[in-house]
């Protein structure tokens, strides 16, 4: 499970990443816009949102537990 959840994060920041590239790069030099930004952003969310439900998901079966703060 830390596994998936290390990939996915990296996953998520990579479209952030290539979002903000592509933003900058598109349009330049007199060529048209593309919709690359817009479609690596919704990568990004659907990638956040795919994870928060398998953390849901994962607490449910059992699969992982709350460790919490520790009191003192």
């Amino acid at each position: 499970m830390k596994y998936l959840i290390g990939i996915a994060f990296v996953s998520i920041i990579g479209a952030l990443v290539f979002a903000g590239v592509s933003m900058v790069q598109d349009g330049r030099d007199g060529k048209p816009k593309t919709g690359s930004m817009m479609r690596a952003l919704a990568f990004r969310v659907g990638l956040s949102v795919l994870l928060f439900l398998c953390l849901i998901g994962s607490y449910l079966m059992g699969w992982i537990q709350p460790t919490g703060i520790p009191r003192v």
